[in-house]
Order: structure tokens, then C-alpha cells, then sequence
């Protein structure tokens, strides 16, 4: 489809053959970052077990969580018919929401009972190295989905590489509670860190109960978009009128 501007016709999206490039893009970006969650809640949940650090698990938790969010993500579009995915949407996002505020009301009490002296978690050289790894990778692969899905109009897209940033924040907290801990001694550090997870699981889960997002209900997108949108020509994520969002 073409658009005439001053006589001259600009192309509406990307072309059919680019569009499928751009499909088969995303599709790997989300397997490599779903993939990679995977490892990272498997290392951050035995390392944080085993120094009895709350922010690791809590780390970890949260990798479970964004896992699972991808997985009710499939499970939603597998459907065919529109009403039917409408009503998993709905059911996925108080699942993730129940789940978010569960991790962050776990963590927060681990942590006030670490910070009141009743537990001191140990250095965890294996955490650390999964935090810097996660603090080094995650940026690049979210970059790479989120132009990707920019050019492709899918703010689905656009949506999952701003889960997979939210994972490098985390990690740079993460890093630096554990730096202090083994390398000053620091060990209150450690539940302070975990307190700022908690804190960003609640805003996750608030988020997702109310249906936030590029993916909510029209109706709950369109209020909570508008603001972002106006002016721009583009939704809350970025995603321009008319464009396949969501798919």
C-alpha cells in the first residue's frame, strides 16, 4: 500500500518479504531471551540458595516469572478466534500480576528478616557472574527486538523488549549488592537490593493486573496510552496507527 505525499508515493510498512524477515527476527530474539532466562533462574536460584541471598533469589524468581509471561503470551495467540484470546489475555495477565505480587511480598519479608540480623548472605562469586553476564547482554538483545518491532508495527514486540530492559535494571542492582557484599563486607547490602526488586515486581504486578500495556483490551490501552500518544502518531509503544500491533 502506498501513501502519496508531495506527488510521491512512500511506502505504508515494510514490504511482504520484509515483513516475514522481521517475523522470523523476533521469533529468535524472543527464543534466545526466553532460553537465556531459563539458565539465568536456574544459576540465580541455586547460587542464592546456597549463600542464602535473598536478591539472588529474588532475581531468579523474577526470570521465572518474565519466563512464564512469554510462555501465557504463546499460549493467548495460539488461539484462532479473537474473543477467545481476549479472555486468555485477561486470565494471563491476573496470573502474572498474583505471581509478581507473591515474589515481591516473598522478597520483602526475606529481606526486612535479613536487615533486622536474623540472616547475612554470603558472597556468591557464581552471582555475580551471572548479574554482569545479564548486565551485558540483555541491553543488546532488547535493542535488536525493539527496532525490529518498530518496523514491524507489532507492539507486542516492542512490549516484550521492554520486559527484557526492565531485566538489565535488575541486574545492575543485583550486581552491585553483591559487589558490596564481597568485596566490603557489606551484607545489608545484599536485602536492600532485594527491596528494590521487590519493589519494581510490585509495579510489574499493578501494572498487569490493570491490563498496562501494548497488549491490554482496547479499551484499557487506549486510556492508559493516550496521554503518550498524543502528538506523536504513534501508541505507548511506539507503534504507529494502522499497523498489525499485537500479532
Amino acid at each position: 500500500m502506498l501513501l502519496m505525499t508531495a506527488g510521491n508515493p512512500m511506502p505504508l510498512g515494510p514490504s511482504p518479504a520484509r515483513r516475514e524477515a522481521l517475523i522470523r527476527r523476533i521469533r529468535l530474539l524472543v527464543a534466545a531471551t526466553i532460553t537465556y532466562n531459563v539458565i539465568e533462574a536456574i544459576v540465580a536460584l541455586v547460587a542464592g540458595t546456597r549463600a542464602s541471598s535473598t536478591a539472588l533469589i529474588g532475581f531468579g524468581l523474577d526470570s521465572v516469572i518474565e519466563v512464564s509471561s512469554a510462555a501465557a503470551v504463546a499460549w493467548q495467540f495460539s488461539a484462532r478466534d479473537h474473543a477467545v484470546r481476549e479472555a486468555r489475555e485477561r486470565r494471563a495477565l491476573r496470573i502474572i500480576a498474583v505471581s509478581f505480587l507473591a515474589l515481591a511480598a516473598y522478597v520483602a519479608t526475606d529481606a526486612v528478616r535479613a536487615l533486622t540480623g536474623t540472616g547475612e548472605a554470603e558472597r556468591s562469586v557464581p552471582g555475580i557472574v551471572i548479574a554482569a553476564l545479564s548486565l551485558a547482554v540483555m541491553p543488546f538483545l532488547s535493542a535488536a527486538q525493539r527496532r525490529a518491532g518498530s518496523e514491524l508495527g507489532s507492539a507486542s514486540a516492542v512490549a516484550d523488549s521492554q520486559q527484557t530492559l526492565l531485566c538489565t535494571y535488575l541486574s545492575a542492582v543485583l550486581l552491585l549488592g553483591l559487589v558490596l557484599n564481597a568485596t566490603l563486607g557489606w551484607s545489608w547490602a545484599d536485602p536492600l537490593a532485594a527491596l528494590v526488586i521487590a519493589a519494581i515486581a510490585v509495579k510489574e504486578g499493578r501494572d498487569a493486573w490493570q491490563g498496562k500495556g501494548c497488549c491490554a483490551p482496547p479499551a484499557v490501552a487506549a486510556a492508559a496510552g493516550a496521554a503518550s500518544a498524543a502528538g506523536t502518531g504513534t501508541d505507548a509503544c511506539g507503534c504507529r496507527p494502522g499497523c498489525d500491533c499485537c500479532t
